[in-house]
């Protein structure tokens, strides 16, 4: 830490003390070149998880936006709270390893739609209609015949 009067880098902690909230931690150092005391405050620099739009906008990354989107998606279905908390974290999951701390919608459908695909089929192409912005009936047809492919056994 640089002392704010002489300039000298080299300095001792006397005291330390968190705040009653436990966010921001405020020090008392003393100088070792001019032996001047001076005061420090530490907070953890939160970056948020963002989220990139198709249009390039960038939002803050929300939970239950996310969980709202499976919850209709997955309305009337058999599927627990827990099994979407659990693809919700998922998404949470990917934000955490990207080193950016940021996702694109595309990235953040693609990891629910293949959590949904496994979880319910109804649910996924529910989903799948309004991620992939189904136009017609030939949308939902094609989806449908990909699953059935998939469905087949190997012949």
């Amino acid at each position: 830490m640089m002392c704010p009067f002489c300039g000298h880098t080299g300095d001792k902690v006397i005291d330390s003390r968190e705040s009653k909230e436990g966010n921001v931690t405020r020090r008392r150092r003393e100088c070792l070149e001019c032996a001047r005391r001076f005061t420090t405050y530490e907070r953890i620099d939160e970056i948020p998880f963002m989220v990139v739009k198709k249009d390039g906008r960038r939002e803050p990354f929300d939970r239950q936006k996310v969980l709202n989107g499976l919850l209709k998606a997955c309305e009337k279905r058999p599927v627990s709270m827990s099994v979407m908390a659990e693809a919700v974290d998922a998404v949470e999951a990917a934000l955490v390893a990207s080193p950016d701390r940021e996702l694109s919608t595309a990235e953040v459908g693609e990891v629910l739609i293949e959590r949904l695909k496994s979880i319910d089929k109804i649910a996924y192409v529910r989903f799948a209609s309004v991620y992939r912005n189904f136009q017609d009936e030939e949308d939902f047809l094609e989806e449908l015949t990909k699953l059935l492919r998939k469905k087949e056994p190997a012949g």
